[in-house]
Order: structure tokens, then C-alpha cells, then sequence
């Protein structure tokens, strides 16, 4: 899906094609499990991927942002609101059709024209990553000419502060800001860094595997009850499993350290898509990067019917494999819509503004080829 004119970077997408792997998993596995009322082998890597799944997807998300900050208000705001509030509303109102009976039966028509009304107020279910970016982008164009430590503080104890209002938008605002601005504000440095450890995979390769045992440490390892007390209730809901991971300020450093790890991941995978052997497992995941929003919107029908169909047709009963075909089903299922969207010319509209659904015209091929953006 094409929000401006933009080139590629190898190791953006395939760190994107990581984080949304790892969103589809969060929501398939603990579908799955709420559903069946146990868990499954799936769990402990959802809870591996709790401390930085999200602050990774945010900080690639702000890394670009430098490049059209001072674009003009109309256009900027094209770009990085009104093509946000397109997709939330038609994805809100597609995964409502399917919601609506259910609704109905439960509170009458009232209440789900209430639930509909109240979803513009509080996001409505996967859908709250694509109703919050354009809130950071707009902060971020409004705070652009403070000093970068100041936000970077600022957003820094919103992280810290056990902030728990209900409202997710201002909840996950103060949780998330942090990260997003920090790719933003670092974004030069985060790609020097990337280079850095591509060009020397022996050093990237211990660098992981420390940070990797350290994670799984933090992740597995429960908090002591006097530190557990400040654990945040979502953070269980997320697939946490009260462990050091989920402290306050412990938290925010494991974030930015997966978040890192990530990109360095996605810097070696990069480097090893020139090796026609490795191409084959790399080059999809970099598809499914720079076609992240597609599979981010879409997942949920395909999540929800295969996760239903294998738990009540009991072929299988292992809850760690239903839950691991829930997944491949819950990325594969927009992979094919997206496929026969682009096939048969019909429903382009779901992944694609139309002309009228943008603000300062609808961007041409020809419009500005080479300029650096992000996959989405």
C-alpha cells in the first residue's frame, strides 16, 4: 500500500515482517488459549516477544518521519492522519458486520450503534496501532522545534509511571510515545547501527545471543512480590508472565533492548537475501514487511475462523499446535485477499485510498521517485 513516494530499505521491511509475525502470534495464541481455557507450547514465545513486539513496531514506525516533517500542514496531514482515519474506519466497520449479530442479540440494535459510536472514542479491538500513529504524528509536528532530550524525558516517565486510566488511547499513548519518538529523534544513528552489525555478523551474532539469554531471563524469571506489585494488569493480558520484563524502567530498557535486537536481526537477514539458499525464507518476510498494514488490518476474520474451526472440529487437540496453525492461517489469510485483490482489480479499496479519500491529491508513480519512506 503506496501513502506517498517512497523507495525500500531491505532490513525496514524485514524487521516490519518480524513484528507483525509477532502480533498476529500474540492475538492467535491467546485467542486460542482464552478459548480453550489452557495453554499451549505457543505461550512461552508470546511471552519471549511481550517486551518488545510493540516498542519495535512504533520505533521503525518514527524512523522516517524526519524526512517529511516539515512538509506543508494539508499535505503532511494527507499523509499521516487522514490516510490513518480511512483505514481505521472501513476496517472498524468491516470487522463490525461481522460483529453486529452477535451485538444485537446481546444489547439490540442501541447498543451496537452505541458500540459502533464508542469505538470512534476507544479503538476497537487489533485495530488500535493504526488509531493511535497519526496522534504520534501529529504530537511529534507540534514538539518538532522543542528540544529532543526534553520530549525524550518527558516521554520517558509517561513509559515509567504506571499511567491507567481506561482510555486506551491515553494509556498506550504514555506507553509507546517513548519509543516512537526515539526512532524518530535517533533515527541516523539506528541506521548506522544497522550497517554497522551487517557488515560484521560475528559481533551482531554475540551481541543477539547475549541479549537473548538476558531477555528470556527478565521474561521467565517472576519479579519479587515487592516489585511485582507494579507490574501493570496488561501486561499479563499481553502474554506477560510477571516476570522482571514488566518493571517499570526494567521495562522501558527491554523494550529499546529488543527493539534493537530486532533491527540487528533484520540487518544480518538482509545481508544473507544476496545468498540465493537463504532468499527463498528471507525475501517473504520482507514482503510481508512492506505489506505490514495489510496483513495488520486483515488478520482478524482469518485469525477467528480457523482458530473456531480447529477447536470445535477436535482433529487436533494439542492447544500449542491449534495455536501455531491459527497463526500461519491468521498471516497467510491477507496474504490471499491481497493477492486477489491485486488479481482481479476488485476491492482495491481496502488497501488502497481512493481519490476522493485524500486531501491534497492522490500521489501519482511519478511523484517524487527516490525519496526515503518507510513500508507503510
Amino acid at each position: 500500500m503506496n501513502t506517498g513516494e517512497k523507495i525500500r530499505v531491505d532490513w525496514v521491511d524485514i524487521a516490519k515482517g518480524i513484528c507483525i509475525i509477532f502480533v498476529v502470534m500474540m492475538h492467535s495464541v491467546l485467542g486460542v488459549e482464552a478459548d480453550a481455557g489452557a495453554r499451549g507450547w505457543m505461550h512461552p514465545v508470546v511471552s519471549f516477544a511481550q517486551p518488545f513486539r510493540m516498542p519495535d513496531f512504533f520505533l521503525i514506525s518514527g524512523l522516517f518521519l524526519g524526512l517529511v516533517i516539515d512538509r506543508p500542514w494539508l499535505r503532511y496531514a494527507d499523509r499521516k492522519i487522514v490516510h490513518f482515519v480511512y483505514f481505521y474506519l472501513l476496517w472498524l466497520t468491516i470487522q463490525f458486520l461481522f460483529k453486529t449479530p452477535g451485538i444485537v442479540a446481546e444489547s439490540g440494535t442501541s447498543g451496537a450503534v452505541g458500540a459502533y459510536l464508542w469505538a470512534l472514542v476507544q479503538p476497537f479491538g487489533t485495530l488500535w496501532f493504526i488509531y493511535l500513529l497519526p496522534i504520534f504524528f501529529v504530537v511529534t509536528r507540534l514538539v518538532k522545534s522543542v528540544n529532543v532530550w526534553v520530549i525524550l524525558a518527558i516521554a520517558t516517565v509517561l513509559e515509567t509511571w504506571p499511567i491507567h486510566t481506561g482510555w486506551l488511547v491515553l494509556d498506550e499513548f504514555c506507553s509507546r510515545y517513548v519509543f516512537f519518538f526515539a526512532g524518530y529523534a535517533f533515527a541516523p544513528v539506528i541506521f548506522r547501527l544497522a550497517q554497522w552489525l551487517r557488515q560484521r555478523p560475528l559481533i551482531a551474532v554475540i551481541i543477539l545471543g547475549t541479549w537473548a539469554l538476558i531477555n528470556g531471563w527478565l521474561v521467565f524469571h517472576p519479579a519479587s512480590p515487592a516489585f511485582a506489585a507494579w507490574i501493570p494488569e496488561d501486561a499479563y493480558a499481553s502474554g506477560g508472565l510477571g516476570g522482571w520484563s514488566n518493571v517499570p524502567v526494567i521495562s522501558l530498557l527491554a523494550g529499546f533492548a529488543g527493539a534493537l535486537a530486532i533491527v540487528s536481526v533484520s540487518a544480518l537477514l538482509a545481508r544473507l537475501e544476496a545468498q540465493p539458499a537463504a532468499r527463498r525464507f528471507v525475501h517473504p518476510l520482507r514482503w510481508l514487511g512492506a505489506h505490514s498494514i495489510v496483513v495488520y488490518l486483515a488478520f482478524f476474520l482469518p485469525m477467528a475462523l480457523s482458530r473456531t474451526i480447529l477447536l470445535k472440529s477436535g482433529v487436533i487437540t494439542d492447544i500449542g499446535t491449534i495455536s501455531l496453525l491459527t497463526v500461519m492461517c491468521g498471516v497467510a489469510g491477507p496474504v490471499i485477499l491481497y493477492g486477489l485483490v491485486q488479481w482481479t482489480g476488485y476491492g482495491r479499496f481496502l488497501f488502497k485510498r481512493p481519490q476522493w479519500a485524500h486531501i491534497d491529491g492522490a500521489p501519482t508513480p511519478q511523484q517524487g521517485k527516490g525519496a526515503l519512506a518507510s513500508a507503510e
